[in-house]
């Protein structure tokens, strides 16, 4: 299998960022968005799913964080599907109940170059901090858009709103983990009956 990387620069009125990733990587990351919370959860992304991941983002958070969390999940998208290519010898499909402490969630995927989110995940504070919780939802809405992922997370139960976040970004990180290791039993192969995961 040829080397899994790509690097995305998006720079808008609101937002610029650049974006490197190694899929075959140890885990290594290099996070710096200007939002504390988030750099924390990119780094459980990064960490759990073994991607090799540098995100370099300056937005407009004298605002809020909203342009910048989007943002960083569609450079980060864009990155991850251009470094899959033609998507061939992948696992493709994966699931996980993942626990911590008094919190589980699960995540599903299908790496099958059809965008898709089903968000079934409630958290009892609008913040945790001061990170807007709405915003774990439109980070994986923009990453499963852009990397062209089907992508299902329920929290099944949990009292802590940041357990609660912390199991959605530490379960998707298992599921691409497994997903996107090669299948030794067809290496060259796109797992598809169609021939083609582009869509």
């Amino acid at each position: 299998m040829p080397p899994r990387s790509a690097e995305i620069s998006r720079k808008t009125k609101e937002t610029e960022i650049s974006v490197s990733l190694h899929v075959d990587g140890k885990g290594k990351s290099e996070i710096a968005t200007g939002v504390g919370f988030f750099d924390h959860m990119l780094d459980q992304l990064s960490r759990h799913s073994l991607i090799d991941m540098t995100v370099k983002a300056k937005g407009d958070l004298h605002i809020d964080d909203h342009h910048t969390v989007e943002d960083t999940g569609i450079a980060i998208g864009q990155a991850l599907s251009k470094a899959l290519g033609e998507r061939r010898g992948i696992m493709r499909y994966a699931s996980i109940d993942l626990a911590m402490d008094e919190t589980l969630t699960r995540a599903a995927i299908d790496v099958s170059g059809r965008p898709f989110l089903v968000w079934n995940v409630a958290f009892s504070s609008p913040t945790i901090g001061t990170f807007d919780t709405e915003l774990v939802r439109e980070f994986f809405q923009a990453l499963a858009q852009n990397a062209g992922i089907t992508l299902h997370v329920t929290n099944h139960y949990g009292a802590n709103n940041h357990h609660i976040a912390e199991t959605c970004f530490k379960a998707v990180a298992r599921v691409l983990r497994a997903a996107l290791e090669p299948d030794p039993r067809q290496l060259d192969a796109v797992p598809s009956t169609k021939g083609s995961l582009k869509g």
